[in-house]
Formats: C-alpha cells, sequence, structure tokens
C-alpha cells in the first residue's frame, strides 16, 4: 500500500475526476460503494442519507462551499490552494478490499493527515474518500475549517502516511511494501512563470470561488436591497450598481481570457542567426 501526496489545488474537481477516472458529471449519482466515506460532520449537515444521492458535480460544490462561505480564508502563504489531494493504491496482487475496509482505511488516512480529529464530528474540515478505481482510494478535503480558519497539515504528513500504510498492511493483512522501494511521494509538478501567473488570473476570474466573484455578488446583493427602498434616488444608485457588477463581470471574462492565453505553449522563437539572414538574396 502506497499512498502519493498530490500538491494542494485550487479547486476539487480535477482531482475528483482523476479518482474517478472519468470526467465529473451532473447527472451520475455516486452511491456509497464509491464514495466510501466522508468527515463526520456531513451527518448532521445533510441527515436523513441525502448526501448518498449527489452526483460528481455536487460532491465537487460540497468541497468548494468554504471558499464562498469564508472569501478571505487563506494560507500562511497567502494562497487560496486549499484542497488536499491523496490517493493511495494497493499491490497488485492484493485482495479486493471490501466497503467497509476502503471506509476504515479512509478514516485512518485522514486522522493521519490531520484532518479528522476524534471528538469533533460536527466540526472539522470537509473531506470525502473516493474509490472509483480497483485497488485505488482518493482522500479530497478541504483546508478551510467551518470556522474560517485554514489547517495547515502536519510538517511530517508525508512519514505519517507511509507509517499509517504500514500499520493498515499489518491489520488488514495486505502485502507489504518491500524494504528499499519507494513508500511515499508527493505528485509535484514545477510549473512554468506563464503558467503560475495563468494560475493566478484564473483564481481572480474563478465565477464560483474568486475574489472578484465574491465582490460582485455583494454589489449585486446592495443593489437589490437599495432598489427595494423607496425614492428615485434609490433606484438610481441600484441601476449604477448593476452596471458595476457588469463591469465586473467583464474584467472577469478578460482576466479568463488572458490566462488562457498565458496557458497556451508558445512557438520556440527561431534561432538568432537565421532571423538575421532571412531576407539575403541567394
Amino acid at each position: 500500500m502506497i499512498p502519493r501526496l498530490h500538491a494542494r489545488a485550487h479547486s476539487p474537481r480535477e482531482p475528483l475526476a482523476e479518482a474517478l477516472g472519468r470526467p465529473l458529471s451532473p447527472n451520475e449519482g455516486l452511491t456509497e460503494y464509491t464514495v466510501v466515506a466522508h468527515w463526520p460532520g456531513l451527518d448532521y449537515y445533510t441527515p436523513d442519507d441525502e448526501q448518498r444521492t449527489w452526483t460528481s458535480v455536487e460532491w465537487a460544490q460540497h468541497l468548494e462551499d468554504p471558499y464562498l462561505e469564508h472569501p478571505f480564508a487563506a494560507s500562511p502563504d497567502d494562497d487560496r490552494h486549499a484542497i488536499l489531494h491523496l490517493d493511495v493504491r494497493l499491490h497488485p496482487n492484493d485482495r479486493e478490499l471490501t466497503g467497509p475496509e476502503w471506509s476504515e482505511t479512509a478514516h485512518r488516512f485522514a486522522r493521519a493527515a490531520g484532518i479528522e480529529v476524534p471528538g469533533a464530528a460536527e466540526h472539522g474540515w470537509r473531506w470525502i474518500a473516493v474509490q472509483g478505481q480497483p485497488g485505488r482510494l482518493d482522500l479530497i478535503a478541504n483546508l478551510i475549517h467551518l470556522d474560517g480558519t485554514w489547517r495547515t497539515p502536519p510538517a511530517d504528513i508525508l512519514r505519517r502516511l507511509a507509517d499509517e500504510a504500514r500499520r493498515i498492511e499489518q491489520d488488514l493483512n495486505l502485502i507489504p511494501v518491500r524494504t528499499g522501494t519507494t513508500q511515499w511521494s508527493a505528485a509535484r509538478t514545477v510549473p512554468t512563470a506563464s503558467a503560475q501567473l495563468a494560475g493566478v488570473l484564473t483564481q481572480l476570474a474563478d465565477e464560483q470561488a474568486g475574489p472578484l466573484a465574491t465582490v460582485r455578488g455583494l454589489v449585486e446583493h446592495t443593489a437589490y436591497r437599495i432598489a427595494r427602498q423607496p425614492g428615485a434616488a434609490g433606484t438610481d444608485t441600484a441601476h449604477r450598481l448593476e452596471l458595476i457588477a457588469r463591469r465586473l463581470h467583464a474584467i472577469q471574462q478578460d482576466l479568463d481570457a488572458t490566462a488562457a492565453h498565458l496557458a497556451q505553449p508558445r512557438a520556440a522563437a527561431a534561432p538568432a542567426a537565421a532571423r538575421r539572414t532571412a531576407h539575403r538574396s541567394p
């Protein structure tokens, strides 16, 4: 059993699609056989097992909600990449685990990662565990606490995950990782400068959780409240606020287009010598 920690992300949608091995769908309901575990507070959040019928898009939105509820929460590095994603893979020759075994494994890794605290069922951090592919479990969490604070994973999280994997192997009679092989890894890529800047612009333009979306929503809400006040002055002010909201939306679209342009790979520049001789006569 090998746990792998991915680089933190800004949205749970790509990690969830990777966990399922297919794109997210607004129509496909994920049962308890796919979402095998979740943060205990969800039982207080949606009683009567309502969450068992959620689609993959709705699960992603559920994990995104802390961004909307706490628009100013940020990490100690002042970023908003709050989505933690780890996957666990069994040895190819391991037996098939049962649903309860996958659920137990998910909760144990959630505690090892520091995102589930025993005895705090109705509080904590939103997370789900997905068993969408053979021999693989994915845990996806939002590090923004329900009270708006940011949860920083333990500094030794990789070691904790590896140690827990060894204990689970022993408890469930799984094939242990051989001495000398890689016991854990961090899937980290080094983006280019353009890709990093594109990521910043994408966050600003995000229609769901971006800061401009929050500002636009507040402006639209204020316009609605003012429009209900009696008098022509209130109507004029509400109209001005609506125009401001439209300009903010246009800015979001411009930022999104600019981010897409930055993210596109650029053709290699021609060598200097070739450029100097391009217009010479034969």
